[in-house]
C-alpha cells in the first residue's frame, strides 16, 4: 500500500509539473501503470483523473496531443471503471475537436 501510494503521488507530481515534458512523462507513466496496474489505476480513477483531464486541455499542443493518444489507448482497458470521470473526459475532448492544431485535432 505504501509503495502504491508513493507510485501516484510520483503521478500526480510529474502530471502537475511546470514543465511540458515533466507533464508528458506523467502522461506515459499513467499508460504504463494502466499496463502494469490496471487495478490500482481503477481504484483512484476519480483522483487521477482529477489531474489527467487537465493534460487534456493542456496550454501546450504536444502535453494535449500525448494525453488524447494515451487516453484513446488506455479507454479500452479501463472501460467501466470510468464511468465516474467520463462526462468531464468528453468535455476535454470535445473542445479540442476545435483546436488549430490538426494533430490535436486528429488525436
Amino acid at each position: 500500500a505504501v509503495e502504491e501510494t508513493e507510485l501516484l503521488q510520483k503521478l500526480y507530481h510529474l502530471l502537475e509539473a511546470k514543465g511540458f515534458q515533466t507533464r508528458i512523462e506523467g502522461v506515459e507513466l499513467l499508460q504504463d501503470l494502466c499496463k502494469t496496474s490496471p487495478q490500482l489505476i481503477s481504484t483512484n480513477i476519480v483522483q487521477i483523473f482529477d489531474y489527467f483531464g487537465l493534460r487534456i486541455s493542456d496550454s501546450h499542443k504536444k502535453v494535449k496531443q500525448r494525453a488524447l493518444d494515451v487516453l484513446a489507448e488506455i479507454t479500452g482497458g479501463l472501460k467501466d471503471a470510468l464511468n465516474p470521470v467520463i462526462i468531464g473526459l468528453v468535455e476535454g475532448i470535445t473542445k479540442n475537436l476545435n483546436s488549430k492544431d490538426p494533430r490535436v485535432r486528429a488525436a
